[in-house]
Parts: C-alpha cells; structure tokens; sequence
C-alpha cells in the first residue's frame, strides 16, 4: 500500500474552510480506483492543515494526485499561504 500526505497553509483560524475542502474531495477521493482510506488533521493556530489517503498501490496514489491536483489548486488558489505539498510514501505494516 501507499499513503499520499497533502499539506496546505491556510493561515490561522481557517479551520471551517479546511473542513469544507477536506469534505468536498473526501467524496471525490473515495471514487478513486484503489482507495483505502482517509483521515484530515491540523493545527489550527498555525493555519496548517493536512490529510493521509491510503491507496491499493503507488500507480493508484499518482493516479489520484494526478486527477486530483489541479482540482484543488483551482479551490485554494486565492487563500493558500504559498503551495501545497503532495507526498507519496510506501506504507509499512509491522508483523507484530
């Protein structure tokens, strides 16, 4: 499995609008082929919030931020404080 990590800065006190991004690609990203699961967190005094999604595999993570990006450049364009960052990782499950 692979895990995307999205970090945004929105600026303190932007949680209520962090909740509605997060809500309204959450619909979008769970129709993506090899979705697993999601979880949004943030620290609402610094402004910056982010969001693990885990896929099938790593053609499945690229496939989605590929799709996905532009998406959401369009919706945070006039209120990210400079770009977001968008990782992929492999995902480790321990055997114990």
């Amino acid at each position: 499995m692979y895990a995307t990590l999205l970090t945004l800065n929105l600026g303190p006190g932007m949680r209520s609008v962090a909740e509605k991004l997060a809500d309204q690609f959450t619909l979008v990203i769970r129709g993506m082929k090899g979705f697993k699961s999601q979880i949004h967190f943030g620290d609402e005094t610094a402004g910056e919030y982010s969001s693990v999604t885990i896929y099938e595999s790593k053609e499945d993570a690229e496939a989605s931020m590929t799709a996905n990006r532009p998406k959401l450049e369009q919706a945070i364009k006039d209120i990210v404080k400079g770009p977001p960052t968008i990782k992929i990782y492999e995902v480790y499950e321990p055997k114990t």
